[in-house]
């Protein structure tokens, strides 16, 4: 195991990943953050260096944690040998496994071999997965039609930190503190986009997580089929494809509404899915 502190070294393995897409795009959004400032105090661990077979981003070890909070505690992984990914995992000090974490990744083998390390370790643990369409947004070339937004409200703005309780209440993995901790990061560290109405109170929103994934595409219910969704989408893509990050996405195979959106702006729907794990030690599950 090496951690990659060199930053000559971590803007190479940006360029390495862009060659192992789509697969490696949770990392690579992961390390690309790391280069630009590193919010999330994350670091990087390969088996070997250039010549690397497996990359985990992880939390700092020095980085203040809750041992609850699995949406902090995160780590992507991507890997070209799968027999390197399950060594790292059984390294000593690579994975707390002694916290609520997930892993997060876009290749198919990350959810057994997770779990028969966990097993081989003895490690008691419920491990929850989910596994979603992974999508990658079109080059939004020219600002989006925002012309439907008459007057000056609704207007298109950005969210504020204080927005942060109503994206909690709103989002179907939020609910819980440790989530509204997470989502008033995401805020003030990524871009996001909302629609406010004419008492300032987001109606529509999407913004970024700690993967440089756009996340928690949200409309109220009365504001729906208004084109706030759409605008909101296609604006956040353009904020971060003008940063150079890719406008990368996931959906839940149900969520018809989404899916006939990110075809309406002709998103590609990528050949690989997006795999996330919720790993839950047995003395914080009773």
């Amino acid at each position: 195991m090496l951690v990659l502190n060199c930053s000559t070294k971590l803007l190479t393995l940006e360029k390495m990943l862009k060659s192992h897409f789509p697969e490696s795009l949770k990392v690579y959004g992961a390390v690309m953050n790391i280069n630009r400032g590193n919010p999330f105090q994350k670091e990087v661990v390969v088996d070997s260096w250039p010549d690397f077979k497996a990359v985990i981003t992880r939390r700092q070890r020095e980085a203040e944690t809750d041992n609850l909070d699995h949406y902090t505690n995160a780590y992507a992984v991507f890997y070209k040998d799968v027999r390197a990914y399950q060594q790292l995992l059984k390294e000593n000090d690579v994975i707390n496994w002694d916290q609520v974490f997930q892993i997060q990744g876009l290749q198919s083998e990350i959810y057994a071999i997770s779990k028969a390390v966990a097993s081989s370790q003895l490690l008691d643990l419920d491990i929850k997965l989910t596994s979603f369409k992974a999508v990658q947004l079109s080059p939004v070339s020219s600002v989006p039609d925002h012309s439907f937004l008459t007057g000056p409200s609704p207007r298109l703005t950005y969210l504020s930190v204080t927005d942060a309780d109503l994206l909690n209440r709103t989002w179907s993995r939020g609910g819980n503190q440790q989530c509204l901790h997470y989502i008033a990061k995401l805020i003030a560290c990524f871009p996001s986009v909302c629609v406010r109405d004419e008492k300032g109170n987001p109606v529509s929103w999407s913004l970024t997580d700690q993967f440089a994934t756009m996340c928690h595409g949200y409309t109220l219910p009365d504001h729906r089929r208004k084109g706030y969704s759409r605008l909101v989408a296609l604006t956040l893509a353009r904020k971060l494809q003008s940063r150079g990050f890719p406008s990368q996405g996931n959906v839940l195979d149900d969520n018809t509404a989404s899916i006939n959106l990110l075809k309406s702006v002709h998103a590609e729907f990528l050949p690989c899915r997006f795999h996330r794990l919720i790993l839950t030690p047995a003395a914080f599950s009773r």
